[in-house]
């Protein structure tokens, strides 16, 4: 009979990149006592998407074996932005802004996390201790590390290579994020890849101040639904936990045919043996299965009578061609393309770029239901994708 640390691992063996380390996993999870999680949150805005959920769902499971997640609301971190990912300096969000946003964080994280129950969730804020501490405090703090090992990181390494600037403010902001993890005495927090280095600062600080190191667990990243890179808000290819239930259906539909299985095996809660029966279907039946997989999305975070709706919609509005029958074909080629570009190869000369541009401002252009919000979305066309221009003019991607 499987214990209770190996139904733990297997259950996160399919989202978990990494455990730093591992054998302290099992030490911890074998202790009879509740585990304290880190969670933080830069809010520097409101927006989750289900790459993010990855990472609250293991948190779900463990509050759900009685463990506590400490809610963290960077909100004086917030104030100079970790520079992950970015090759200029965040701009300063308004302390009003950083409290809307946290606000309706919060709301997004209530679809996975529980907060009903305040032995299994505490929100803190780390203003909490760093608005009271003294400069001697800080300056005792920062003496711990080299610059070294703060220019180290892989984001400064890269401004270093292309001439940009690095502020000091950015170079500290991994001093601040893991000395929280000493304050709140962290056992555990579950991250992004890109968040490594900050919590591994974590764990540093807690060994200097005396502490156990906090176990981290790293998760995987997948591509987002257009293909190529991670889900992201700017780059418009997420599925959002904040997007409707039609929304997240109709976004699933847009994935790439070879994503269908990772996504079922880090987005859903499918057993082993039907991954195995979707590989197969992925080959034979992508349609099949895509359909089912955006069903498994949209139960996960709604229910299972939204699900079913939401299929039905889709198989009435589309599969069963509700849109016309007889309405226009575009041939293109298999190939991401911009919104834009299709649409104004459809209207061929008929309506200026002016025009077309703003049909997408007016949110009068849908893709296989789902509105199209910016005209450089890039789309990646499959035969019968549907477009609806306004309320009266459809056509039918025909792919070459």
């Amino acid at each position: 009979m499987m214990g209770k640390t190996e139904r733990l691992l297997s259950d996160f063996a399919r989202t978990t990149k990494d455990f730093f380390s591992l054998e302290e996993f099992r030490e911890l999870i074998g202790k009879n006592r509740q585990l304290r999680i880190k969670y933080g949150v830069d809010v520097t805005a409101p927006f989750l998407h289900i790459g993010h959920a990855v990472n609250l769902w293991m948190m779900r499971k463990l509050q759900d074996l009685g463990h506590k997640v400490i809610f963290l609301v960077g909100d004086f971190t917030t104030q100079i932005g970790d520079p992950t990912g970015r090759n200029k300096s965040r701009p300063v969000i308004p302390p009003e802004e950083i409290e809307r946003n946290t606000a309706e964080f919060i709301e997004q994280a209530k679809m996975v996390l529980r907060f009903d129950d305040p032995n299994l969730l505490e929100i803190r804020r780390n203003s909490e201790w760093y608005n009271t501490m003294s400069l001697a405090e800080f300056l005792k703090l920062i003496a711990m590390v080299t610059h070294s090992r703060l220019i180290s990181r892989d984001m400064f390494q890269k401004r270093i290579a292309e001439t940009a600037d690095i502020y000091m403010h950015e170079l500290i902001y991994p001093v601040l994020q893991g000395y929280d993890s000493f304050v709140l005495e962290a056992d555990l927090t579950i991250i992004g890849t890109d968040q490594l280095f900050n919590e591994m600062m974590g764990r540093f600080y807690q060994e200097r101040f005396g502490q156990k190191p906090q176990v981290i667990i790293t998760t995987k990243i997948t591509p987002g639904i257009d293909g190529g890179a991670k889900q992201s808000k700017s780059l418009d290819n997420y599925i959002g936990l904040g997007h409707s239930p039609r929304d997240k259906f109709g976004r699933t539909m847009h994935l790439p045919d070879n994503l269908i299985l990772t996504y079922f095996r880090v987005y859903t809660e499918v057993s082993d043996s039907d991954l195995t029966a979707f590989e197969t279907m992925v080959q034979t039946d992508p349609l099949e299965a895509k359909k089912q997989l955006a069903a498994e999305i949209v139960r996960r975070y709604h229910s299972n009578d939204i699900a079913l709706e939401e299929r039905q919609w889709f198989d009435q509005t589309f599969s069963l061609r509700q849109v016309p029958v007889d309405c226009p074909e575009l041939i293109l080629e298999a190939k991401p393309t911009q919104a834009f570009e299709i649409v104004r190869q459809f209207f061929s000369g008929q309506k200026s770029n002016s025009a077309i541009r703003r049909l997408f401002e007016q949110g009068a252009v849908k893709y296989n239901g789902v509105r199209v919000e910016s005209p450089t979305e890039v789309l990646k066309p499959n035969d019968s994708d549907a477009f609806q221009v306004g309320k009266r003019i459809w056509f039918r991607i025909k792919i070459r």
